[in-house]
């Protein structure tokens, strides 16, 4: 599991090709992990809720990362960490994304 995708972690090399940066946060798992590591706006309601971590986390991280790329804003963006994992745990479906009154 990578477990930590975010812009600040690509890079494009000469040839315009994107490549990952910082393993650090990079593990082996068999099964599940249990371990709250990476940047709060990306975590999946599972990191919140510690009920273990698979290869899923990965691929929510994958579309908050798209998300962000395209609007310019992280889906569960909030003045404080808290408020960002309320909204999480809420779902997609039930988010309110109030950056879309403000990019007009």
């Amino acid at each position: 599991m990578y477990r930590d995708l975010k812009p600040e972690n690509l890079l494009l090399d000469d040839r315009g090709n994107c490549k990952i940066t910082d393993m650090g946060l990079a593990k082996v798992v068999v099964g599940k992990t249990y371990t709250t590591c990476g940047t709060p706006d990306y975590f999946a309601p599972e990191v919140i809720q510690q009920t273990g971590c698979g290869k899923g986390v990965d691929w929510w991280t994958l579309g908050v990362l798209t998300h962000e790329l395209l609007s310019g804003h992280a889906p569960f963006e909030a003045n404080d960490p808290m408020e960002t994992y309320q909204k999480i745990i809420r779902g997609v479906n039930r988010v309110r994304f109030t950056y879309k009154d403000l990019d007009g």
